[in-house]
This record gives C-alpha cells, structure tokens and sequence, in this order.
C-alpha cells in the first residue's frame, strides 16, 4: 500500500518501520536501550574581577546530547536500527528520537494551550489547560506545536509548575484554576504565537549523529554490538 512520507523517528520497540520505510504497526519493532546518557550542554562565559565579583552570561545556544547503549542484538534486531542510521549518512540528515524516560511522570491527559505571544528567550509559559486528568510535572518534557512555526523543534524540560494556588505573589497573570505556568529549560529558542500547544504525550527531540562513520562490531556469537552518540540539532 502506497504512503505519504518515510519514517524519521529512530525505531525503538513502539515505533516501527516496515522493510519499506513507512511506520506501521506491521514494521520491525526496534530494539529497547540498555543504557542512555543524557546531558544539558549550555556554555557558559565567566568573568572574575579583582573585588572577586563573577560575571556570568551564556554564549551559545543550549543542546542537548545522547549517548544510546544497545544490549547485544541479532541481524534481524540490528538491521532496523543500523539501515535507518545509515540512510542518514552521518550528520548530514537529522531525525527525531524518543527517550522512554522523558514520558510525563503522571499519567496525563488534556491540550495545554499556550497564552501568547512569547518572545523567544522566555524562561515559562503562561497556558490554559482543557480537560485536565493529572499534570504535567517538573522533569517532563516537552515539544511546542506552533501552527505558525513548523520549524520550532526545540526540546524543552519542565522544571517548575505553578498553579493559582501555588504561585510566586507578583504572578498576577496566572489566576484561575485552569490556568498553569510552566518554568522550562532552556528559555524559547523562538517566538510563539497566540494557542499553540505544548506537545507532551510523545515529546522528540530533533538529532543528528556525531559523527559521520558508523561502525559496528560482530562477536563469534553473532550477535551486534552497537552504540551511538547524538546531538541536538534544531
């Protein structure tokens, strides 16, 4: 059966790809990671003057960078993952990846729609929530769907929630039981118009490889060893 695109999210054990390229639930399941490493990378500038006053200012924009561990795998374990890296030729293509442990903490349903505009560099953000069962939580992740902005695909993590309740005394703006702040890092990457939505349920982040060799190793016992190290690419 004829599709409309090929897949472009790294294949994992819920996201599969068929021999074709399309997702489907009839593709090859990829296989789950051993390990990952997840770091936040902000460079930071850092003045010292001779009272011992520190100056301190962010020079480059924030990243963030994965290193995925696979447990020993077999050909037809392999294969799903290897070939989708390889049609991306090194850094040249970026694609999305899914972390398991980036799913909201509390099962959650219902639209956050953000209160806009927002400039970019803001560090929260104002939203109505529809239908709330659960919440977000600090350590959820999140993508914004910005109808306006199709290129907006900056990850961000939640680090701090408020409600009318519990809320700082001068955040006059938030003030009704639908309504909740959340703090994120790192601050927007870009403006974001009026009803966009925070997208949380399958939050992605866009990558591209770090190097442009892939290699792998193969034991006696016919199993794949396999690793690979990703940076964010906006």
């Amino acid at each position: 059966m004829a599709f409309s695109s090929f897949a472009n999210r790294l294949p994992d054990p819920v996201f599969k790809i068929t021999e074709a390229g399309e997702n489907s639930n009839s593709g090859l399941a990829g296989p789950g990671f051993a390990q990952v490493k997840f770091s936040s990378d902000q460079p930071i500038s850092v003045s010292r003057t001779n009272s011992g006053r520190v100056i301190t200012r962010a020079i480059v924009s924030h990243s963030w960078k994965i290193n995925i561990t696979y447990n020993p795998m077999t050909r037809d374990e392999f294969e799903p993952v290897y070939n989708f890296l390889l049609e991306k030729r090194g850094r040249l293509k970026p694609f999305f990846v899914k972390l398991p442990q980036h799913s909201p903490r509390t099962t959650t349903s219902g639209t956050y729609t953000i209160q806009g505009p927002v400039t970019a560099g803001t560090s929260s953000l104002l939203t109505t929530v529809g239908s709330l069962s659960g919440g977000l939580r600090p350590g959820d992740m999140i993508n914004i769907n910005d109808s306006q902005n199709s290129n907006h695909t900056k990850a961000y993590q939640i680090t701090k929630v408020n409600d009318s309740t519990n809320k700082l005394s001068s955040d006059s703006a938030l003030n009704t039981a639908s309504e909740r702040r959340l703090f994120i890092v790192p601050p927007l990457a870009r403006d974001v118009t009026n009803s966009s939505t925070v997208t949380y349920a399958t939050p992605l982040i866009r990558v591209i490889q770090t190097s442009d060799v892939q290699e792998y190793d193969l034991g006696t016992n016919n199993l794949y060893q396999f690793s690979l190290n990703l940076e964010e690419a906006q």
